[in-house]
């Protein structure tokens, strides 16, 4: 998939092309960093666990997206979100949602129903949600569902009728064209949907292979993004009734943002009881800003990933702190 980017992008710019592939052959060979140890394990439901990351005061639990693994949200102690919240008075839990032959029949309904909301009644205390991507949009479905104390976004969409009519039409060609050996499989492949990504900004995949390659093997900036290309590379495959609700009701028809999406029975709202912060990436191509749920919200100048161990996390902590510290 990657190739057939390069060869689209070589008509236009062979040099880049020829970068990109020399920057292709660095990643490969590149040296791999050893992973955090795997942090102590609270509370388990059908194959997905909440971890423990430490921290004193209410619990305020993390949940990633479906789409890539949680380490995301503690990639290393350098720019580890979970870390950070550790330290804002708060015990930090982490969600992984486990693996995907665990959970093989769900719908994204099903995973708040079936795992997120057990594991919510396991801590036996109002927790504040901090959910990232789609595992925002799940925040909110839970906050419709079970007590709570506070919920935040973070590059979460809920008004899918607001992706451009081009990033739309895209997700749906693909879909035509994988549903029936998603369906066979069970599964929706991690590669498919990572097409799908570089699909929005072709070029911009193939410009940042080029200039990994320029960059010295041992800095830390190719090691930063050794760790992000493995990260978003691996992942589990979307459970097929997942993928088909994800593509199908949330994409293709707007069932949250239209106030039609059902969860436990119930229609779902972005208007809860309980306070609620949105945090955008203005730059964001994945969850453009005005996808996000409607409410109070802040804006921060960087991109998608770029929000959570860029440079640009600085200020997301900043803020994060301010609205997470009044029930210390």
């Amino acid at each position: 998939m990657f190739l057939e980017l390069l060869r689209e992008v070589s008509e236009r710019d062979r040099e880049l092309a020829h970068d990109a592939l020399s920057g292709l052959r660095a990643y490969e060979n590149a040296a791999r960093v050893q992973r955090p140890a795997p942090k102590p394990e609270l509370a388990r439901a059908n194959g997905s666990c909440i971890a423990d990351h430490g921290g004193k005061g209410p619990p305020a639990l993390l949940i990633p997206s479906l789409i890539n693994p949680p380490r995301i949200l503690d990639l290393d102690a350098e720019v580890s979100l979970a870390g950070a919240v550790a330290g804002m008075g708060r015990r930090a839990l982490l969600l992984d949602w486990g693996k995907a032959d665990e959970r093989s029949g769900l719908t994204v309904a099903g995973h708040i129903e079936q795992l997120l909301l057990p594991l919510l009644r396991s801590i036996a205390e109002p927790v504040a949600l901090i959910g990232y991507c789609l595992g925002g949009t799940m925040a909110i479905a839970a906050a419709n569902l079970a007590e709570c104390e506070r919920v935040v976004t973070l590059a979460a969409p809920w008004n899918f009728a607001r992706y451009p009519d081009r990033s739309r039409a895209a997700l749906q060609d693909m879909w035509r064209h994988a549903q029936a050996a998603a369906q066979s499989l069970d599964a929706l492949p991690m590669e498919v949907l990572q097409a799908a990504f570089w699909s929005l900004d072709p070029e911009r995949t193939v410009r940042k292979f080029a200039e990994f390659g320029r960059l010295a093997p041992e800095s830390p900036e190719a090691r930063r993004f050794v760790q992000l290309e493995d990260w978003a590379n691996e992942g589990e495959p979307l459970p097929y009734p997942a993928a088909k609700e994800l593509i199908g009701d949330l994409f293709g028809r707007d069932l949250p943002g239209s106030g039609e999406w059902e969860v436990g029975g119930k229609p779902m709202t972005d208007q809860l009881a309980v306070p609620a912060l949105h945090v955008l990436a203005g730059n964001d191509r994945i969850a453009p800003p005005e996808t996000a749920p409607d409410g109070t919200f802040v804006s921060i100048s960087t991109g998608h990933v770029g929000m959570i161990v860029g440079s640009a996390r600085a200020r997301l902590h900043e803020k994060l702190k301010a609205f997470l510290t009044p029930c210390r």
